[in-house]
């Protein structure tokens, strides 16, 4: 793959890919991964939060 079709794909979403992590409240970070909650919500989340254990998961998901 060429160096510069490198993350091509975040050209196309808002703000690249970037914001505020609904689980850690990271700023500025990359949301792309997608994590489901027990109601059937889906967040995105940091790579970080990815691996997060569903409690945490669910309990922003109820904030909201």
């Amino acid at each position: 793959m060429a160096k510069t079709k490198r993350g091509r794909a975040l050209w196309s979403l808002p703000s690249r890919g970037r914001g505020t992590c609904p689980v850690c409240s990271s700023t500025r970070i990359k949301l792309l991964y997608a994590r489901t909650a027990a109601d059937g919500t889906q967040l995105k989340v940091c790579k970080k939060c990815f691996k997060a254990e569903q409690g945490r998961i669910d309990a922003v998901s109820q904030a909201r």
